[in-house]
């Protein structure tokens, strides 16, 4: 289960980053620096947005502590099994 606000906001910053990539690949990219500077600004606004929220929603934070808690465990050795 996550966090819907984090979703809409991950799904707005892949967005500008397709857009973005887009923008520097594609003929209108070479003609006007302005489009692409407007979807780098975007696409890091969003990126902003996205890190700002994550930083004070509590199902992130859960989260983010559950993989840390999971990393840090030491790993047991598998036994083998009897016969």
């Amino acid at each position: 289960m996550g966090c819907a606000v984090c979703k809409r906001l991950e799904r707005t910053f892949e967005g500008w980053n397709t857009e973005c990539v887009r923008a520097r690949s594609s003929l209108y990219g070479q003609f006007s620096n302005r489009f692409e500077a407007y979807d780098n600004v975007e696409m890091e606004r969003a990126r902003s947005e996205l890190q700002m929220h994550r930083s004070v929603c509590t199902i992130a934070i859960t989260l983010a502590a559950a993989l840390a808690a999971r990393a840090a465990a030491p790993r047991r050795p598998v036994l083998a099994k009897r016969r």
